[in-house]
């Protein structure tokens, strides 16, 4: 009698729920390990959670499959701001959740603190980041001091590494051409811009050794590849601190950004992923991982929690930023649909390849 009651009394009692786990998509390297020394294995340890971490290199195409399919592998994902705004608009991400931000420490208000631009409808901001020219000074007989030189092979020879996209590289093609800042896109936005810009990457393509994932960047420094690269800043730094490398970084025309975390659209764990973007990008968790990784936090108060030699090797740093380019996401989200199969065209056009390359 008394064991049926007992068994009665367990089975009415509530069941506690667990944890759901979720997936976060990033872009591997030196930058997802900083998410998860930041707050992923944080999160877990507050909440009880189990969380995978997945790399991909950018692009709607698998987000936009699971959306249709309502067949979710990823919970929450890191974009690329072009990519946020084309996401958002194609209705593929979930719209912000009421409680996705949390107050800064001070009470000031989460969108105040939140730098201009770094929030949308559908996605929210964690690092400014940068691409930078990258390279090993060991192999250049005299220092590059401009971007120009990284087109010039006469002065400057040896293969180039570049990232495998459109993006960042026809406006520096246009910036070494000798337009201003202010003028790239809309020059970019005429036919006949589209042509010069794509004219200044033919006169080097020979020599240039494309990489797609950003660890690749200093993997080509490393192998002596080539001479001279385009890289995320952060992995550079990661780099030299790791590896004890000495690689350079020229912050001549830097080209900024902003990266975003959004929930795709439709998700049953949706809740789940807000309540752990609202802990990822608190005050704390952000300047956490600039700690890890020098990329600039999106939130006044993170970037206040860094001390002088914290901020030192930052994109956002007075010093490096004198002359930055923030990269226009809104006209890549209009545009990359039309530029990116020229892009890829020119890219499987058979080109001379020289000889022997210089070196």
């Amino acid at each position: 009698m008394r064991l049926g009651l007992l068994l009665a009394v367990v089975l009415c009692l509530p069941v506690a729920q667990a944890a759901e786990d979720l997936t976060l998509v990033s872009w591997g390297g030196a930058y997802t390990k900083s998410q998860i020394l930041a707050f992923v294995r944080p999160y877990e340890q507050r909440t009880d959670t189990r969380m995978e971490v997945l790399d991909y290199n950018g692009g709607l195409t698998e987000l936009r499959n699971q959306v249709r399919s309502l067949n979710f592998r990823w919970d929450v994902v890191d974009l690329e701001m072009s990519d946020a705004l084309r996401a958002c608009e194609e209705g593929l991400l979930e719209p912000i959740h009421k409680h996705a931000l949390a107050p800064a420490p001070d009470g000031t208000a989460t969108r105040e603190d939140f730098l201009s631009g770094s929030l949308t409808p559908c996605a929210v901001g964690t690092v400014i980041w940068s691409t930078a020219l990258a390279y090993d000074p060991a192999r250049l007989k005299q220092t590059p001091t401009r971007l120009e030189d990284f087109f010039d092979l006469e002065r400057f020879p040896g293969p180039r590494g570049m990232r495998r996209t459109p993006k960042a590289n026809l406006e520096w093609a246009l910036i070494a051409d000798g337009v201003p800042n202010h003028k790239v896109y809309e020059v970019l936005a005429t036919e006949a811009g589209l042509n010069r810009a794509f004219e200044v990457l033919t006169r080097i393509k020979p020599h240039i050794v494309w990489w797609d994932a950003g660890l690749e960047a200093p993997r080509l420094l490393d192998t002596r590849r080539v001479v001279m690269t385009t890289a995320y800043t952060g992995r550079i730094h990661d780099s030299n601190r790791v590896q004890g490398t000495d690689y350079q970084l020229l912050w001549d025309h830097q080209i900024w950004n902003i990266d975003l975390f959004g929930v795709p659209r439709g998700n049953p764990r949706a809740k789940q992923a807000w309540e752990f973007i609202r802990f990822a990008t608190a005050t704390e968790r952000l300047a956490e991982q600039a700690r890890h990784i020098p990329y600039g936090p999106v939130r006044r108060s993170s970037l206040s929690r860094l001390t002088p030699n914290e901020r030192e090797h930052l994109p956002t740093r007075e010093a490096n930023f004198k002359n930055a380019m923030q990269i226009d996401a809104g006209w890549w989200a209009k545009h990359y649909d039309r530029i990116r199969p020229r892009f890829d065209d020119w890219l499987a056009q058979p080109v001379q390849v020289p000889r022997k390359l210089p070196r």
